[in-house]
């Protein structure tokens, strides 16, 4: 690992460790995954088919785009409307303390395994963030605070802590929650 890595590395350790979780992207501190972990069909979005697993081949040795710059007029817009809220640096560098499918092949799948939950989670607090910026009663605030609470381990996240975390389950919760709030959502005129 070069010198900015283990910084950025300390970093996401020392965040984990605060439960100060980032729901920003950065790239930088990633392993790629969503050029590798997501399948792509030839459409408007992607200009080319790319099976789940199977390495995007705009994707150089560095982990770094080939076509970054010119991705919408080659047909990538997919790729520049994704965004894993901070999901992939977290799969990298807590998870996997650092760890990349490049260094080791056999981390693949059970990196897409991971980041396909926490990406999941990362949305819900995305939801549970622009929600409590609302005018929200003392029940409601609670019940965000628990969902909250349930969506963001005690230490940190564990390839099994993930595996066995019920998402579909904290979603539908989430969810309803969210139903609930539409009082406080103005109609457009």
């Amino acid at each position: 690992m070069y010198d900015g890595q283990c910084k950025r590395v300390r970093l996401y350790r020392a965040m984990a460790k605060n439960n100060s979780i980032e729901l920003t992207p950065d790239c930088s501190a990633c392993a790629a995954l969503c050029c590798v972990v997501f399948a792509f069909d030839k459409s408007e979005s992607f200009a080319i088919d790319k099976a789940a697993g199977e390495v995007c081949p705009n994707l150089d040795d560095n982990m770094e785009c080939k076509v970054f710059q010119d991705r919408e007029e080659l047909g990538f817009k997919g790729c520049i409307t994704y965004n894993c809220h901070g999901a992939g640096q977290r799969v990298t560098q807590e998870v996997f303390k650092g760890m990349s499918w490049r260094q080791d092949p056999s981390l693949k799948h059970r990196m897409g395994e991971a980041l396909s939950v926490l990406r999941r989670i990362h949305e819900q607090l995305t939801l549970l963030s622009m929600a409590s910026r609302m005018n929200l009663d003392k029940g409601e605030r609670e019940t965000l605070e628990g969902l909250e609470k349930s969506l963001t381990p005690v230490s940190r996240w564990s390839e099994e802590e993930l595996s066995n975390y019920p998402i579909d389950r904290v979603t539908k919760n989430v969810s309803k929650f969210l139903l609930g709030l539409q009082r406080l959502v103005k109609k457009p005129n």
